[in-house]
């Protein structure tokens, strides 16, 4: 049995000493559970509870892209056009966690993402597939640098390929009208694949932007060549270029003026497989024998475990967890990073794999 005691030393206007006397009796009431459990229940998107968001819509774009409009709750500090946030989804018992970019302008009380479903995307397919108007979602606020300055540049090219319009589509929505000349070239296998093809051509009609589509089932892959062809005048216009790791390498590696160039990346490229090994999840109490390719991330996923992550590109750092004892391998490096038992070396689980037998604080 709980009895409640007033607490005579709550300070503050009359009010506040109200307000903290029946937040007390109301933990006592709903002990061991806290109050804010069942304020949850019932405003889930209030101001002070854990960032969620209420998905508003789900429409499809394309054959396999599907944007999700959300409502988030009073947590959420707003965005610039081009960042991403992190979305967090109970899929089969375990949440998972994955970034996607804003495609919405900011303003309106409502976030859009879009997403294409990927060949063994779990999370992914279960956004195209599975979720539903009314359902809540996970969230944080967002994050990133892949946005226009201001004032915006006299001349702009965006270069984006496949799902690597969408930080693009935020900026178009949020600041076309201050854009004087503006030229985007996307890549895609086909007109029909095309993600938000038909409001892309809208602006191009109206004057807004020159837009040039290069479609790789009939003309090939859009390089840096091609690319000099299509936009003359490419050395004069700063540039943010989202898409393929090869065109964006190829574009660093060759852009003129560097200052001039600004590139997001979807996924990071890794170097070749290791040996593999065991994962020892220790506090969780899971094992899982791995290939040399697989990220320990996803492996955890699979097996059940509640793994922290973010970006998935080792930018974010929201994966980071202790290596208690033996090696892992950097699949972007290849790099071997090893840990004597104690040590505690940080490691980053979304770029790593194991390299033998391995304890994960976790």
């Amino acid at each position: 049995m709980t009895t409640f005691v007033p607490d005579q030393g709550v300070r503050g206007t009359p009010r506040q000493r109200l307000r903290e006397r029946v937040w007390q009796l109301a933990a006592a009431a709903t002990h061991p559970r806290d109050p804010a459990d069942y304020l949850d229940m019932f405003r889930p998107l209030r101001p002070g509870a854990e960032l969620r968001a209420r998905v508003v819509e789900v429409r499809r774009e394309t054959a396999d892209a599907v944007t999700v409009v959300l409502r988030p709750g009073g947590a959420w500090r707003g965005h610039e056009p081009g960042q991403y946030v992190r979305i967090g989804l109970d899929v089969d018992g375990v949440r998972l966690w994955r970034s996607y970019s804003l495609t919405s302008a900011p303003g309106n009380g409502l976030l859009t993402i879009t997403a294409k479903a990927v060949p063994d995307g779990l999370v992914s397919a279960h956004l195209a597939q599975e979720l539903q108007a009314g359902q809540l979602v996970h969230l944080d606020q967002a994050i990133g640098d892949f946005v226009l300055p201001n004032p915006a540049p006299r001349k702009v090219l965006f270069v984006t390929g496949g799902s690597g319009i969408t930080p693009v589509m935020g900026m178009l929505r949020a600041g076309l009208d201050r854009l004087a000349d503006v030229v985007l070239v996307h890549s895609e296998a086909c007109a029909e694949d095309v993600i938000f093809g038909s409001e892309l051509r809208g602006f191009a009609a109206d004057g807004r932007l020159r837009l040039v589509e290069q479609h790789t089932d009939s003309q090939g892959r859009l390089d840096l060549d091609a690319l000099e062809a299509l936009v003359p005048d490419m050395a004069e216009r700063e540039t943010w270029a989202c898409g393929p790791a090869g065109l964006l390498d190829a574009l660093e590696e060759q852009w003129s003026d560097p200052e001039l160039l600004h590139t997001e990346r979807f996924r990071t490229a890794l170097a070749e497989p290791g040996e593999g090994g065991t994962v020892h999840f220790t506090r969780a109490g899971v094992t899982v024998e791995l290939d040399g390719a697989t990220p320990i991330l996803n492996a955890g996923e699979e097996a059940g475990v509640l793994m922290p992550s973010g970006c998935r590109m080792g930018i974010c750092f929201s994966c980071v967890l202790p290596l208690r004892e033996g090696s892992v391998r950097d699949l972007r490096t290849g790099d071997v990073t090893t840990a004597a038992p104690g040590d505690g070396v940080l490691i980053q689980t979304c770029i790593s794999a194991a390299a033998g037998s391995c304890d994960i604080d976790l």
